[in-house]
């Protein structure tokens, strides 16, 4: 019998690494809102938006190695002959790998090491929250679609 769980694998990797992209892209450089230290560090002049614009940058190689990690294990994964070849396995998976990147992510970096907030200011926990819980809700749309597209 064919095995889906390493496409799964490869979307786990794939959605982790494009929720990163996401986060930093969107919540970092187009809104603006926090950069990767911006509670530690805020920045406030030119030297600590520097410092923020560095952990960011180091923050988006993760990402990138993250992805490029999923592409490799892909291009590995095809070429198996045991592996059942599945779009809707690697969708899931790349939704429980964006949702477990939002909810780890939200909880250390957020919560725990305080090192930034979504959207730093009134009504901070509740924008932290919200991302975990989509991070949440992410990954349990992916398990349902896993579920859902079980081989018979």
């Amino acid at each position: 019998m064919k095995r889906r769980a390493p496409v799964v694998s490869c979307g786990i990797l794939l959605g982790a690494g494009m929720g990163g992209f996401v986060d930093g892209i969107v919540l970092h450089q187009l809104l603006q809102w926090h950069n990767m230290l911006s509670s530690v560090v805020p920045p406030t002049d030119l030297v600590s938006m520097k410092l923020n614009m560095l952990w960011d940058g180091v923050f988006h190689s993760l990402t990138w190695l993250t992805t490029a990690a999923g592409l490799w294990r892909l291009w590995i994964t095809v070429q198996r002959p045991d592996v059942l070849l599945s779009g809707s396995a690697l969708l899931a998976g790349m939704l429980i790998g964006w949702g477990l990147f939002n909810a780890v992510e939200g909880t250390v970096d957020h919560q725990i090491l305080g090192l930034h907030h979504v959207h730093p200011g009134s009504g901070q926990l509740a924008w932290d929250l919200a991302f975990i819980g989509s991070g949440l809700m992410f990954c349990f749309a992916g398990w349902l679609m896993l579920r859902a597209s079980r081989p018979a």
